[in-house]
C-alpha cells in the first residue's frame, strides 16, 4: 500500500481539494518512516517543501483511526509567530476530522487554555518556554494532559540548537515523558542542518530508540543570485580602480569577466553548475541590466538607494543582521518615500516590536495584491507565512550558511525560483589604513557562504557537546519549583540523568548546590530535603524564568495607549529613539515600571536593543581565503562587486595576505590572519596574550575577530621564531583553564550569575573555546 493510500480519507480529500498532482519526496519519505517504523524521524528538506504536512499527515491519520485519550501530539516551534501561523494551517486541515488543535503561549486567551485543560485532546502547539510553564505551574495536571502523548514534533530544529534553548527543549521532553509515563516519538523538521546524523542522535538521546534520517529525492533547484558592493560615500569600486589614493593615474587592475566553459557570456542568465551535477542547485546570475522601478533621492546612500530603487512595485524582504540595522534601514527607506512624495511602502519586523505591530506587518504581507517590502532580522528566517515574495535583499553577509539558506528560502514560492540580492556596504578605507583594513571582509564572507553550499552542500554542524552550567542551574530550580521538596539524591537523579547534562559530573553538581544553599536560591529543610529558597523564589516566580535565552533589561515603549515595542538603555526625556521604523521623542521615563512614553517625530537616530553577535565557522574563513587567492569568477557578482574583489585580490597578492598567515606591515608591526572560526580564533588570541606575549615581545594586540589581529613584535623576532614559539606553547597547553585570564568570569548565558565562578570558567574553557581547532591550525604553521 502506498503512502497516499495509507492516509485517512479527510487527508486524501485535502490533497484533492488543493489540486496536488502527487506527493512530494519529503511526504513520501515521512509517510514510510512514520507509518512503517517506531523510530524517531528527522526530516531535512528545502524550505517550502511541505515538511509540516509530511509529518502531520501520518500522525493525524493515526489519530483519526485511534483517537488519543489526551493530547496526542505536541508541536514545538521556536517563535510565537510561527506557532500562530501553523495553528491556522493545522486547524483548517483538522476541522473536518474533528481533531482539535490547540496553541499555548503568552498571547493566547485564558479561555482557550481552560478548554484544553478541561478536555485534553488532539494537537497542542507551543514554544519551549510555554511547555516549561506548564510543567512548573500545572504539575498536577501533566499526567491528565499528556497520558496518551504519542508524538513530539520539533519544527525548525536548527534554530533550537543554538545555545541553551535546544538543550532546554530536550530536557523538557524528557521531564514530560517521566511525569506523564509516556514515551513519545520525536519528529524533527528543518531545512538547513549540518551533520544530520549527529542531530538525529541528539534528537533520540536518552530514549533507547534510533532516529531515521530519510534520504529525500528533491528536484533540481535554481537560484537567482546577485551580489553588489557599495561604498557608503565617494566613488564606487569601478571608478576607484582608475585612481590611486593621491588622485594620480594608476595601473588599471583587470576585472575578471570570464565565465565557466559552456556558458554564453552575453546572456547573463545561463545556469551555472560547475560540478556538472544535474540534481544540484543551479545559480542564475541576475542580469546587471535589470532596470530599477523607482529613483532614489539625490545624495541617497548608494546601497540603501539601490534597495529602494529595486523594491518598488514588488513584494520583497530586506534582511539585516541586527535589530539596530533594521531600524536604521527602514527609517532611511521611509524617508526616501517621503522625499519623493510617495506613499510609505516599507514595513519592519523584529523581536523587540510589540506583537500587534509584528502581526499587522505579517497580515499586510500575506495580501498577494500588496506591493510592500518588509525590513526584518532573523525573526522572518523561519517558516512564517508572509505571502508570495518576489525577492529577498541581504544587507552584508549573514554569519552562517544555514542563515543564508533560510533567508534564501523565504522567496521563490509557488514555482518561482528563490531570488537573493546581496548588498555589501563598506566605508571607504582611510588613506593611511593598514593593509588588512582595506580588505572587503563582508564581501568575501558572502562569496564563501554561497560557494560552500554551491560546491559542497556544506552547512554548519551544531555544537552539541558543551558544558551547559547555566541551563543546569535553570533546570535544577525548575524541577524543584515543579515537584516540591526532594532529597539531594532525588534531585541529582532528576537532573543529572537528563541526557543533555551527560558531561556534568556529580562533583560539579555538588558545587552548584552548595553555591545555591549559601545564597538562599535553595533551602534545606529540617528533614534534610531541598526546596526553592527565598532568593530562588524571586527568580522562578518571574515570568521571564521560563526562557533560557539571554535578555536585556527592557523598557516598554508606548505612544498614548499603543504599545510600540521594547528598548534597552532608554535615553532621558527630550532625547530621541528609533523603533518600528520611526523616530520618537521621549516624553517620560518610568524606571520603576520600565516604561517609556514617546511621541512620533521626524528625523533619524541610531537604535539600540542590546548586544548582537554572530559566530562564524572555520570552514567559512578557509573558503574566504580561497576567494581571495584564486582567480575564479563568480557570475553572480555585479559590476562594483567584481571590481572590489579584483582590488582585494590585487592587494592580497602584493601583500602576501593569502600566502602566509603572518604578514609584516612595516617596522615592528605585524598582522596575523589565522583563517579560523570565532571560537578557535578566540583561543589563539588568548594563547598569544597569555602564553606567548613575553617571549615574542608582543604589544598592542588589536583583534578584528575572526578575520585578523595586528600587534607589535620585538625587533629580534622573525616569522620563523613566531611560528616556533606559538607551536611550542600550543603543544604544551594541556589544561584549557590556562587560557582564562586571572580573575576573569566570562558570563554569556542567562543564568551564569547564579552559577559558581569556578564552573563558569570551566564551562568557557572546556565547552566554548575551540582549543582543538586552534592547535590544528598552529601545527600546520610549524
Amino acid at each position: 500500500m502506498g503512502v497516499f493510500d495509507r492516509y485517512a480519507p479527510f487527508i486524501q480529500d485535502f490533497i484533492y481539494d488543493h489540486e496536488w498532482e502527487n506527493l512530494r519526496g519529503v511526504q513520501v519519505a515521512a509517510g514510510e518512516a512514520i507509518f512503517g517504523t517506531e523510530d524517531h524521524v528527522l526530516l531535512t528538506a528545502q524550505t517550502a517543501s511541505g515538511k509540516t504536512e509530511a509529518a502531520f499527515f501520518p500522525i493525524l491519520t493515526e489519530f483519526w483511526e485511534d483517537p488519543p485519550a489526551s493530547v496526542g501530539a505536541i508541536y514545538i516551534g521556536p517563535t510565537k509567530a510561527l506557532i500562530n501561523d501553523q495553528f491556522y494551517r493545522l486547524t483548517d486541515l483538522c476541522e473536518e476530522a474533528h481533531i482539535p488543535v490547540w496553541h499555548w503561549h503568552g498571547d493566547v486567551s485564558a479561555s482557550h487554555k481552560a478548554k484544553l485543560m478541561k478536555q485534553p485532546s488532539g494537537v497542542l502547539q507551543l514554544t519551549p518556554e510555554s511547555l516549561e510553564a506548564i510543567l512548573m505551574r500545572r504539575h498536577s495536571a501533566v499526567a491528565k494532559l499528556f497520558c496518551d502523548l504519542r508524538y513530539v514534533v520539533i519544527d525548525e530544529v536548527h534554530s533550537l540548537l543554538r545555545g541553551d534553548r535546544g538543550g532546554q527543549c530536550l530536557c523538557l521532553i524528557e521531564r514530560l515523558s517521566r511525569m506523564a509515563g509516556v514515551d513519545p516519538r520525536r519528529i524533527g523538521l528543518s531545512a538547513t542542518i549540518g551533520d544530520p546524523e549527529a542531530v538525529g542522535a541528539f534528537l533520540a538521546a536518552g530514549t533507547g530508540r534510533k532516529t531515521i534520517v530519510p534520504r529525500i529525492e528533491e528536484p533540481p533547484r535554481t537560484w537567482r543570485i546577485s551580489m553588489e558592493h557599495f561604498y557608503t560615500t565617494g566613488p564606487q569600486a569601478p571608478e576607484s580602480l582608475l585612481r590611486t589614493r593621491e588622485g594620480e593615474e594608476a595601473q588599471i587592475i583587470a576585472v575578471c569577466e570570464e565565465v565557466p566553459a559552456g556558458i554564453q557570456k552575453s546572456s547573463g542568465i545561463t545556469p551555472w553548475s560547475p560540478d556538472g551535477n544535474e540534481k544540484s542547485t543551479q545559480i542564475i546570475p541576475l542580469s546587471p541590466d535589470e532596470p530599477p522601478t523607482d529613483v532614489a533621492p539625490t545624495n541617497a546612500d548608494p546601497g540603501i538607494g539601490y534597495i529602494f530603487e529595486h523594491t518598488a512595485r514588488r513584494k520583497c524582504l530586506v534582511f539585516t543582521n541586527s535589530r539596530e540595522e533594521a531600524e536604521d534601514v527602514c527609517t532611511v527607506l521611509r524617508a526616501y518615500c517621503e522625499k519623493n512624495h510617495e506613499p510609505d511602502r516599507f514595513l519592519i519586523h523584529h523581536g523587540n516590536l510589540s506583537a500587534s505591530i509584528r502581526e499587522s506587518a505579517e497580515e499586510l504581507m500575506r495580501d498577494d495584491a500588496s506591493e510592500l517590502s518588509i525590513v526584518a532580522t532573523a525573526t522572518l528566517e523561519l517558516g512564517i507565512d508572509v505571502g508570495r515574495l518576489e525577492r529577498a535583499f541581504q544587507i552584508d553577509a549573514p554569519f552562517t550558511v544555514s542563515g543564508f539558506l533560510q533567508r534564501m528560502g523565504r522567496t521563490g514560492r509557488r514555482d518561482a525560483p528563490p531570488e537573493m540580492w546581496f548588498v555589501m556596504r563598506e566605508d571607504q578605507p582611510e588613506a593611511r589604513a593598514l593593509t588588512p583594513e582595506t580588505i572587503p571582509w563582508k564581501l568575501l564572507q558572502g562569496i564563501a557562504l554561497v560557494q560552500l553550499y554551491r560546491e559542497e552542500h556544506w552547512v554548519e554542524a551544531p555544537r552539541l557537546d558543551r558544558l551547559p552550567y547555566s541551563l543546569l542551574c535553570h533546570q535544577t530550580l525548575a524541577i524543584l519549583a515543579s515537584e516540591g521538596e526532594l532529597t539531594p539524591a532525588q534531585l541529582a537523579s532528576r537532573v543529572l540523568t537528563l541526557t543533555f547534562f551527560h558531561r556534568v559530573s556529580a562533583d560539579d553538581f555538588r558545587e552548584l548546590l552548595r553555591f545555591h544553599l549559601e545564597r538562599d536560591y535553595i533551602e534545606q529543610t529540617e528533614t534534610g530535603g531541598l526546596i526553592v529558597g527565598l532568593a530562588g523564589e524571586r527568580v522562578v516566580n518571574n515570568y521571564k524564568f521560563y526562557a533560557v535565552f539571554q535578555e536585556n533589561v527592557e523598557y516598554t515603549v508606548r505612544c498614548d495607549s499603543q504599545e510600540i515595542g521594547t528598548l534597552v538603555a532608554p535615553p532621558p526625556p527630550g532625547e530621541k529613539v528609533a523603533i518600528a521604523g520611526h523616530v520618537w521623542i521621549v516624553e517620560e521615563v518610568d524606571h520603576k515600571r520600565h516604561l517609556l512614553y514617546v511621541t512620533q517625530v521626524k528625523g533619524r537616530v541610531p537604535a539600540y536593543f542590546g548586544e548582537c553577535s554572530g559566530d562564524i565557522d572555520t570552514h567559512v574563513l578557509e573558503r574566504m581565503r580561497r576567494a581571495l587567492e584564486e582567480h575564479a569568477p563568480y557570475p553572480y557578482l555585479q559590476e562594483n562587486a567584481r571590481a572590489r574583489l579584483a582590488q582585494a585580490r590585487h592587494v592580497a597578492a602584493n601583500g602576501g595576505l593569502a600566502r602566509s598567515p603572518l604578514v609584516s606591515l612595516g617596522g615592528n608591526m605585524w598582522c596575523l590572519l589565522p583563517w579560523l572560526g570565532s571560537y578557535a580564533f578566540l583561543a589563539l588570541e588568548r594563547l598569544l596574550k597569555i602564553k606567548c606575549a613575553k617571549e615574542l615581545g608582543l604589544k598592542g594586540l588589536d583583534s578584528s575577530r575572526p578575520y585578523y589581529m595586528t600587534f607589535i613584535m620585538a625587533p629580534e623576532v622573525d616569522e620563523r621564531a613566531f611560528y616556533t614559539v606559538v607551536a611550542a606553547e600550543a603543544e604544551a597547553l594541556e589544561d584549557p583553564m590556562e587560557l582564562i585570564y586571572p580573575g576573569e568570569v566570562p558570563t554569556f548565558e542567562k543564568y551564569d550569575e547564579l552559577v559558581p565562578e569556578k564552573l563558569i570558567r570551566k564551562g568557557f574553557a572546556e565547552g566554548t573555546l575551540d582549543i582543538a581547532g586552534m592547535k590544528r591550525r598552529v601545527a600546520q604553521w610549524s
